[in-house]
């Protein structure tokens, strides 16, 4: 196992033989491989796990390699991007905002933002959009998209041009179709919004409020918001890659939508974020947030399965609060039991990523005991 901080112990260990799957290579259901052999079948280069368990971070370890093309091994320190990961995070630092004051997660978009206005808010003069709204994408904007991302060298939009859709932004302008609260529609350019609300309202760039409030308080060492990702950084970064596990043009794309998608960082930074939110609902810590305040990313707000930041959904007899994350070349998710203090991160270079998550995920699952059901066998 490569050289990781968190170090597990030997109950931990004798669980991750189990979820490793070293079983014998000519049986082909998924279950019945071993993670290396699940890559190679999915083609996808590399993965990193971590485990969160009795309110701690358990244990980290990664399989595969970080860059097919030359080899080099994803070790635990190796950075994926976050990609859709990145919001709750952001959501975290408005809710620190709010919590400080700054302004109410339930006031009027538009007597936060200073430098640039919702265009027809209030939709046709009904409730007003709010970063709750924003953050739980029931506001009421259309876009609905992901970001595609740039290549690196490439002319970046600034978050205004994102939000009216001018050059180089190649999307059309974020703007409502529906009055606030009608309709839950997911809204990459709603987080851009709400980005702006926050850096107007602390005038300072949205990289410094990230470092500042959630990560450096949370312990999250190896994680950045910058975009594009540093030259010192890029040696330790996985590389992005298609359906076949090969790599492409670029290295990755770059994302000046950064409260949607610019996060850089390990599964085991993002443990510590799952670990600081179940530590914080539970009275046991106040590292970010107060317990008052971080419920409202556990609590949906009424319309769709949003809460702020954070889907939050039953399941088997558990309520869980998750987030998925799908860039260009790179898969993950995370998700963490409300009360129960255990969860995971999982995180893939490889477009086709996401059938070797929903295997780690339910291996975790039924290893640890957690109160989900079952998964059907595809053997």
């Amino acid at each position: 196992m490569a050289s990781s901080e968190f170090e597990p112990s030997r109950t931990h260990a004798a669980r991750i033989l189990q979820i490793e799957g070293i079983r014998s290579p000519d049986r082909q259901r998924s279950d019945a491989l071993s993670i290396p052999q699940l890559l190679d079948h999915n083609q996808v280069p590399g993965v990193g796990v971590a485990v969160v368990d009795d309110f701690e971070v358990a244990w980290t370890k990664s399989w595969g390699v970080a860059d097919a093309q030359t080899g080099m091994t994803a070790t635990d320190q190796t950075l994926y991007q976050a990609a859709s990961i990145t919001k709750p995070l952001a959501a975290m630092a408005s809710l620190k905002a709010a919590q400080l004051g700054l302004f109410d997660i339930d006031q009027d978009i538009n007597t936060i933002l200073k430098s640039w206005k919702l265009p027809d808010a209030p939709f046709g003069g009904e409730v007003a959009v709010t970063p709750r709204m924003l953050m739980s994408h029931t506001s009421g904007l259309g876009d609905g998209y992901g970001f595609p991302g740039y290549e690196p060298g490439k002319p970046l939009p600034t978050v205004l041009q994102i939000l009216d859709g001018q050059s180089p932004s190649p999307l059309p302008a974020v703007r409502l179709v529906r009055p606030a609260m009608t309709a839950y529609q997911y809204s990459g350019g709603g987080i851009e919004v709400q980005q702006l609300a926050l850096t107007d309202t602390v005038g300072a760039p949205f990289t410094q409020i990230m470092l500042d409030w959630v990560l450096r308080p949370i312990g999250m060492t190896n994680s950045t918001y910058e975009q594009p990702l540093p030259a010192e950084l890029e040696r330790g970064a996985a590389r992005a890659h298609n359906h076949t596990g090969a790599t492409m043009g670029a290295p990755w794309h770059v994302y000046p939508e950064q409260a949607a998608a610019g996060l850089w960082t390990t599964p085991g930074d993002l443990a510590k974020f799952v670990v600081e939110i179940q530590r914080t609902l539970a009275g046991r810590s106040s590292l970010v947030l107060n317990q008052s305040t971080m419920r409202n990313m556990v609590t949906p707000v009424g319309v769709g399965p949003f809460a702020v930041g954070f889907i939050v959904s039953k399941k088997g007899e558990g309520w869980y609060f998750e987030h998925d994350g799908d860039n260009w070349g790179f898969k993950a998710q995370l998700i963490g039991h409300v009360a129960k203090g255990y969860g995971a991160v999982i995180m893939t270079n490889g477009d086709n990523g996401l059938p070797v998550i929903a295997e780690i995920q339910d291996r975790i699952a039924k290893t640890y005991g957690w109160d989900l059901p079952e998964r059907p066998s595809d053997g």
